[in-house]
């Protein structure tokens, strides 16, 4: 049974029992006005549906007694005992119909011969008005009953006198649909909720002082006692829980309406609509989630004759998506449309003094792209009645992080945009993990943890390394960002001197940092609490929670710290922005210096003041023009420059010398190329090299000639020998002049 019929029958059976309720009054009250309207919406309503779910037998016998109760709402007839009887058959029959759908799932109406009832209300119907006895007329709330065929035949023929309604089949008297479901007002589960909350806490609480005890019978009726608030709480929580359908069910009619006020054709398609979600999480989406189509509509989707122009079909396409993802909820929307220009995005910006010039020329097209969530930015230069006023994608981002979720914005030029939310499943009880900073203790929910580091002894100081003066850690051949929470936060650490460390790998957006705590304790399920207002500005900080011992811990906002302590400032910029083309050097044998490695794992340097830009391109993006291997970038052709290949088969030297092997692919990243833009004095180069690893400002030691062509010098950076590229002769050797420009 599809979920539109179970409701259908749902509703259906409570108007029902409503109807017969209804139809005694207007028996004994026939001037009753109200009750009157009321019958005849209901059961104006069940023919409406039913004739939409291809129930014709329960249409005719609705729609027959419609026509009898139009004649009683305009008083052309009086409501009489027999007219009662007869309505109250109409409501039988539907009864029964009902019965059948629940007993054979569905897919049948049953065979039971219902053109008695229905032949009983026609005569009824089409009585003369002239028998009318004096019943105040009903002014008309809907259009004049609609008239329609001849209502299908209700049965194979009957005894026209008889009006007898035919028995439920056997197997529809067992359970039905409404024995199965019950309605509960929300306010109800709310009050529930909490109650359960509160017991979480208060079993929270009876687990710590039941470690101190070795009763055995205490321990067995303390485990008990864990396991059943464990599913009770489990089952209150699904109560709450809602399918994204209820909220995307409006959809189509929104990008049917705003497609045609624009002027455009659209057509949206949507997946995944039963994954679930908490009420309080539904309700906070609501509005981001129908911003977002609009602004699909009236921003992405081209007007039919330009889509036609750029050879795509006249009517744009949308497409939701929702799915289960690590364990939060995400929700992608994606358009065919035009996307967005990084280049118009980042001229606007500039110009309304939403960012710098400078930090302009140092971000990626992503980032330019996720500019639209900044306060007061709109790609719109008109305020139109749907958009342009620079509103909309910002409170989309803050009422999603508000909910501890992240939404995030990819485009292609030409080719369309996602807009894609991560949020949790629930904001109510939570596992979490506690730590501790400062004497304090603090809760980290466990959707952001990645995973936990401990360093002991040596690995204190050789582990964590400065990139001008900011501290990271090396995890498998990663630069992961550190944070200390004590100094974030403001508190006295526990201790100056640290013989080990703690660090909670966390998940922050797209970005992933290490949080060094003092200690790690125990994950366990907390009771989130709203903060009072005082705190509700604090971005660390996205609740409160009490533990076991009664005591009140703040829970830490994961994307709100990190954004407090400059870890996501940007994405993809790496330890890059943070360090000034023209950096200063402390003396003639220092330099700042982008390190990579090739593909067969040799090191290599370049001078930072030489690199523009880092970027990651997928393979697939990759084309040829003749020989030359080019990507699209900013508007332009970037001819690529595989640096390894280059060294490898001695170009660079101006001859070519015996090739021998190719060099290894990235293990690390098969499927991306990691590309070093550099701006010479007349174009744009990509230099595709194995992987980047870091970017480093320290003294030059050990140099030592140069062992090929296309490198300066060998010198010895971070204890290991490094390679010092020689640009000109690389680009020179890989583009003759003349090319690539």
């Amino acid at each position: 049974m599809n979920d539109i019929l179970r409701e259908f029958l749902l509703e259906t059976h409570e108007n029902l029992s409503q109807l017969d309720l209804d139809l005694v009054t207007l028996e004994k009250e026939p001037g009753e006005r109200e009750t009157l309207a009321r019958v005849f919406r209901t059961l104006h309503t069940v023919k409406g549906t039913a004739g939409f779910l291809g129930l014709t037998k329960l249409q005719g016998i609705a729609h027959a007694g419609e026509n009898l109760l139009g004649r009683l709402r305009a008083g052309e007839l009086p409501f009489t005992p027999e007219t009662a009887s007869a309505l109250l058959g109409v409501v039988d029959a539907i009864r029964r119909i009902l019965a059948a759908l629940e007993a054979k799932d569905g897919n049948e109406e049953g065979s039971g011969d219902f053109t008695p009832v229905v032949r009983a209300v026609e005569r009824l119907t089409a009585a003369n008005a002239k028998s009318a006895v004096a019943t105040p007329r009903v002014p008309a709330a809907a259009p004049a009953v609609a008239t329609l065929p001849p209502p299908v035949s209700m049965a194979m023929p009957a005894s026209p006198r008889s009006t007898e309604i035919p028995a439920a089949p056997a197997e529809a008297r067992g359970a039905a649909v409404t024995d199965s479901s019950i309605r509960v007002d929300v306010g109800l589960l709310d009050k529930l909720m909490n109650l359960v909350g509160e017991l979480v806490l208060a079993r929270n609480q009876i687990v710590q002082f039941g470690t101190a005890q070795e009763d055995p019978a205490f321990l067995g009726t303390l485990q008990r006692l864990n396991l059943l608030t464990t599913e009770l709480q489990v089952g209150v929580m699904k109560t709450r829980m809602q399918p994204v359908g209820n909220v995307s069910s409006k959809f189509p009619r929104i990008v049917r309406d705003l497609a045609v006020a624009c002027g455009k054709q659209v057509n949206i398609a949507m997946l995944g609509q039963e994954t679930e979600l908490d009420k309080s999480i539904m309700e906070a989406i609501r509005d981001p989630l129908t911003h977002m189509v609009r602004n699909a509509v009236d921003h992405g989707i081209e007007m039919p004759a330009e889509r036609t122009a750029r050879g795509k079909p006249a009517e744009g396409r949308l497409l939701l998506n929702a799915f289960h993802e690590g364990g939060k909820v995400v929700i992608e929307l994606t358009d065919d449309g035009g996307g967005i220009d990084p280049r118009s995005v980042r001229d606007k910006a500039i110009r309304e003094g939403l960012i710098s010039p400078e930090h302009a020329d140092r971000m990626t097209e992503r980032e330019l792209v996720n500019l639209v969530f900044l306060p007061g930015f709109s790609t719109r230069d008109r305020v139109t009645q749907f958009s342009g006023r620079g509103v909309g994608m910002d409170v989309v981002r803050t009422n999603i992080g508000k909910v501890g979720g992240a939404v995030d914005l990819e485009s292609q030029l030409g080719h369309g945009t996602t807009v894609r939310m991560k949020i949790p499943l629930t904001l109510a009880i939570i596992p979490a993990l506690t730590v501790s900073a400062g004497g304090d203790r603090f809760a980290i929910p466990q959707v952001s943890l990645l995973e936990l580091l401990r360093l002991e002894g040596d690995q204190v100081k050789k582990g964590i390394e400065y990139v001008h003066g900011a501290p990271v850690y090396r995890l498998r051949g990663n630069l992961l960002p550190l944070v200390y929470l004590d100094r974030e936060l403001g508190i006295e650490a526990a201790s100056t001197e640290r013989g080990e460390l703690s660090i909670v790998v966390l998940q922050a957006g797209d970005r992933s940092f290490g949080l060094i705590v003092d200690g790690i304790h125990d994950t366990e399920e907390i009771v989130v609490k709203p903060l009072q207002k005082q705190l509700k500005e604090i971005a660390a900080f996205s609740g409160a929670t009490i533990m076991g011992d009664g005591k009140v811990v703040l829970i830490l906002d994961v994307l709100g710290l990190a954004q407090r302590s400059g870890v996501i400032a940007g994405a993809g910029e790496r330890a890059i922005e943070a360090v000034p083309a023209t950096a200063a050097k402390a003396s003639e044998d220092r330099q700042t210096v982008l390190l990579c490695s090739s593909g067969d794992g040799a090191r290599m340097a370049i001078p930072l003041a030489q690199v523009a830009r880092l970027e990651e391109f997928p393979r697939a993006a990759v084309e040829r023009v003749g020989r030359q291997r080019v990507i699209q970038y900013r508007g332009e052709l970037l001819p690529l420059v595989p640096v390894a290949r280059i060294l490898e088969r001695g170009d660079a030297g101006g001859r070519r010398r015996r090739r021998t092997a190719r060099p290894a692919k990235d293990r690390h990243n098969g499927q991306a190329i990691q590309v070093v833009v550099h701006a010479g004095a007349d174009r744009q180069v990509g230099l595709v090299v194995g992987r980047i690893l870091d970017v480093v400002d320290e003294a030059i030691a050990g140099r030592s000639p140069a062992t090929r062509p296309g490198v300066l010098f060998n010198a010895v950076v971070q204890d290991k020998v490094t390679e010092f590229l020689d640009l000109d002769r690389i680009i020179g050797a890989a583009l003759p002049a003349g090319t690539g420009s």
